[in-house]
C-alpha cells in the first residue's frame, strides 16, 4: 500500500466468474453491503455502470432490494433442480420478477480525442440494475454447462460459490490468493509441526 493511502473499511471481491455470483460473495466473511457507500462501490466495480456514473441517489432502500435478490439467487444456485415447491418456487418467482425490468440504457459518447466511451442515458434505477443481475442469474441457471461448472469453495468456512472455468475443471477455491493461500499456509504449518514432533 502506498504511503498516505488507506484501505476502504470494506473489501469487495469480483472473482466468482459471474456478476450474480459476485453479489453472493458480499456476505463473506461478513456483510459487505451494510450501507449505501459500499453498495455504490460494488455497483461501479462490478461493471453494472460505467465508472463515472453518478450514484448519489443510491440510498438505504436499495440495500433491501440487493440483499433480497442476493438471498434468492443464493437459494437457487445452491439447490439442484428439480427442487420444486416452497422456498425454491418463491425464489424463482422473485428472480423472474426482477428480470422483467428494463436494464439501464447505454449510449456511446464521443470524447474530446474522438474515442467512444459508454455512458448511461440517465441515472440508473434500482430495479434496472437488479434486472441486470437477475438476467445474469437466469442465464446461469438455465445453461446446463454453466450450471455444471458451479462450485462451492473448499476453503475452511468459505461459502462462496464460483464458476469453475479452469482447465480440467479442477479449481478448488474461490480465489487462489485468498482461500488457496490460506490452505497452503495451513498445510505448511502442519508439515512443520510434524517435522518438529
Amino acid at each position: 500500500m502506498a504511503l498516505g493511502t488507506t484501505m476502504a473499511p470494506y473489501e469487495l471481491r469480483f472473482d466468482a466468474g459471474r456478476i450474480c455470483l459476485d453479489l453472493l460473495a458480499t456476505t463473506h466473511p461478513e456483510e459487505r453491503l451494510d450501507a449505501p457507500e459500499p453498495l455504490r462501490a460494488w455497483i461501479v466495480r462490478s461493471g453494472l455502470v460505467p465508472a463515472a456514473t453518478e450514484l448519489a441517489h443510491v440510498d438505504a432502500t436499495w440495500l433491501v432490494g440487493f440483499r433480497e435478490l442476493r438471498g434468492r439467487i443464493g437459494q437457487l444456485v445452491r439447490s439442484r433442480p428439480p427442487a420444486e415447491g416452497g422456498s425454491y418456487d418463491l425464489a424463482l418467482a422473485h428472480l423472474n420478477d426482477r428480470a422483467r425490468a428494463a436494464p439501464p440504457a447505454p449510449r456511446a459518447v464521443q470524447t474530446e480525442d474522438g474515442a467512444l466511451v459508454r455512458e448511461l442515458a440517465g441515472p440508473p434505477g434500482c430495479d434496472a440494475l437488479l434486472a441486470v443481475i437477475a438476467r445474469d442469474a437466469v442465464e446461469l441457471l438455465t445453461d446446463p454447462v454453466a450450471r455444471a461448472s458451479l462450485r462451492e469453495c473448499e476453503g475452511d468456512n468459505c461459502p462462496i460459490v464460483y464458476l469453475d472455468t479452469s482447465r480440467g475443471r479442477r479449481r478448488r477455491w474461490c480465489s487462489s490468493e485468498v482461500c488457496g493461500n490460506r490452505e497452503r499456509v495451513a498445510r505448511h504449518r502442519r508439515r512443520a509441526a510434524l517435522a518438529r514432533a
